[in-house]
């Protein structure tokens, strides 16, 4: 349909106002904009494209022509004769986000707090320093000065013509350090140990061959008052644990064993020889009983007094009556009447460090017979009731068989296991 021409009677339509640089306000939002009545779409336009969503971020804007483009005519809008709208404000930007205030400066005196050491202490110890740096950073490195070279303006600065020293790595100044404590650890024990090799060799324990020696010549090399001292104590050492006291009264001269020992006993320990017979007589502190302890000395070595005591023990010959020893009755003493039929407890030791035999024999100071002896080992067990263990005769023989045998031993250089000094 062709548009109709104007009317010659009509107004003139007044001049179309440019367009407005900014985008007219909605009436929703500028209370200054007249609202109108929406016009009815005309059928036969087609409606205008729907513009596409717009997108969370704006795209950027293109670039503005340098001309401005022909204003597209303008059809007037229904009510014409209104005021045209005025302008809405220029947008305004936002401000800008005030910008973030740098952290206040830790001062000084926060470094000598136990927060910063304990903060700052890995550092410390694997050598960096914790001032002028934070933890983890690596160390500030520090200018060297060689030894001797002249001091700057302030104290410890090179001069210009120092040339600076390189220092050894950390590590291996470590490891140095390391291997210099190994070497004086070693030195300090090598040292200790010949110290106490070059001191210790005199003071060294005799060997056992030493001792059977020395063992071998105690008859002759030892004091008679110390083999066979004047007084014995005995703690405990009685009938009902009471406490013993034996006093020397009589010492035989030294000599051979022919006369000093039964038959049988005699036959016994002749394989081992007889060298000397040292012998002794005590009395108790109440003058009841008498006891002669004797030391025999033998020709044989180690293994010959192994072997006799193996057979001695085997054989039980301790415990027979027909092996008692001799007792020494010394005359004008309590044990004058000490004969043969007094002896009423016994007992026989060989030794297999020293070459000694020891024995003990017991009785009755008032010389009254027994005729039922009994071992010393049997008589000290509780309970028994024969004379001899009633009367503590098995107890004075056991006991004083006991130091006896322990002063050998001392005399050779032989540790003595006893609790007791004899």
């Amino acid at each position: 349909m062709p548009p109709q021409p104007p009317r010659q009677d009509a107004p003139a339509a007044p001049a179309t106002p440019p367009p407005p640089r900014h985008r007219p306000a909605s009436p929703d939002t500028d209370p200054r904009t007249t609202v109108l009545r929406p016009v009815p779409a005309d059928p036969s336009v087609p409606p205008p494209p729907q513009a596409p969503p717009r997108p969370a971020t704006p795209p950027p804007a293109p670039p503005r022509p340098r001309t401005q483009p022909p204003a597209a005519p303008q059809m007037p809008p229904h009510g014409a004769g209104y005021p045209p709208a005025p302008p809405a404000p220029p947008r305004q930007a936002p401000p800008p986000a005030p910008a973030t205030p740098p952290p206040p400066r830790r001062p000084a005196s926060f470094q000598d707090t136990a927060a910063f050491h304990l903060a700052n202490s890995q550092a410390l110890w694997t050598g960096g320093r914790a001032r002028g740096r934070t933890p983890g950073a690596p160390p500030t490195p520090r200018p060297s000065r060689p030894v001797g070279a002249a001091t700057g303006p302030y104290p410890g600065a090179a001069t210009p013509s120092a040339a600076p020293v390189a220092r050894a790595p950390r590590s291996r100044r470590r490891r140095l350090a390391i291997a210099a404590c190994l070497v004086l650890g070693m030195g300090l024990i090598g040292g200790a140990a010949a110290g106490s090799w070059l001191t210790g060799a005199a003071d060294a324990a005799p060997t056992p061959a030493d001792s059977f020696a020395k063992g071998r010549d105690l008859w002759h090399d030892t004091p008679v008052d110390t083999l066979f001292p004047r007084t014995v104590d005995g703690l405990g050492v009685g009938p009902g644990g009471s406490d013993r006291r034996w006093t020397r009264i009589a010492v035989a001269p030294d000599g051979g064993c022919a006369k000093a020992l039964d038959p049988a006993l005699a036959k016994a320990l002749a394989p081992a020889g007889c060298t000397r017979l040292l012998r002794a007589t005590y009395t108790d502190a109440t003058r009841s009983s008498v006891i002669t302890v004797g030391a025999l000395t033998t020709k044989t070595d180690a293994p010959g007094m192994l072997k006799l005591n193996s057979r001695f023990s085997t054989d039980n010959d301790g415990a027979r009556t027909t092996m008692l020893p001799l007792p020494y009755a010394a005359k004008g003493t309590a044990a004058d009447g000490f004969g043969r039929a007094q002896r009423a407890s016994w007992t026989v030791r060989i030794l297999t460090d020293v070459p000694v035999v020891v024995y003990a024999v017991s009785g009755f100071a008032d010389g009254r017979t027994v005729t039922d002896p009994q071992p010393a080992e049997s008589a000290v067990r509780p309970g028994t009731t024969t004379a001899p263990a009633e009367s503590g005769l098995g107890h004075d023989a056991k006991a004083l068989a006991d130091r006896i045998e322990a002063i050998l031993r001392k005399a050779a250089g032989i540790p003595v296991q006893t609790t007791e000094e004899p």
